[in-house]
């Protein structure tokens, strides 16, 4: 059976994209381990890059540092804690769920006002017509 492959910590850097203080700090936290090899130097390997790309994910879903800790620290303790983790990552997709609809309507308001730019500088609505009456057009 032949070895995984092993990248040190710079190589490991630019493949997932962090810096190694990134990576050292990480580390620190207990959100991923490297191994060493017989001269104590620090490397990873394929199945880390797909850690730490999950990592990733978590990451930009909004899941906090504390949250990410205990999703780490829940996984080390094996499937009778699946259950949840499973709860934990169901929470922080509805959190990231709201977040996406709340920006979506922020966006729905911008584009509003860039269209109501629009039509102000093509004198196609009145010039006394507020963006707030405009905007009256769009309500249920």
């Amino acid at each position: 059976m032949m070895a995984e492959k092993q990248y040190r910590i710079g190589e490991f850097s630019q493949l997932v994209g962090l810096s190694t203080y990134t990576l050292r700090y990480y580390e620190d936290q207990g959100l991923i381990l490297s191994q060493r090899d017989d001269n104590g130097v620090r490397f990873y390997t394929e199945h880390d890059i797909r850690w730490v790309g999950f990592i990733l994910h978590l990451k930009g879903t909004g899941m906090r540092l504390n949250e990410l800790k205990r999703y780490v620290k829940l996984r080390a303790e094996g499937d009778a804690t699946i259950g949840e983790r499973r709860e934990m990552l169901q929470r922080i997709k509805n959190e990231a769920e709201a977040e996406i609809a709340e920006r979506q309507l922020h966006l729905t308001v911008l584009e509003h006002k860039i269209k109501w730019y629009d039509e102000k500088q093509a004198h196609t609505i009145d010039d006394s017509e507020t963006f707030h009456d405009y905007l009256q057009r769009f309500q249920d």
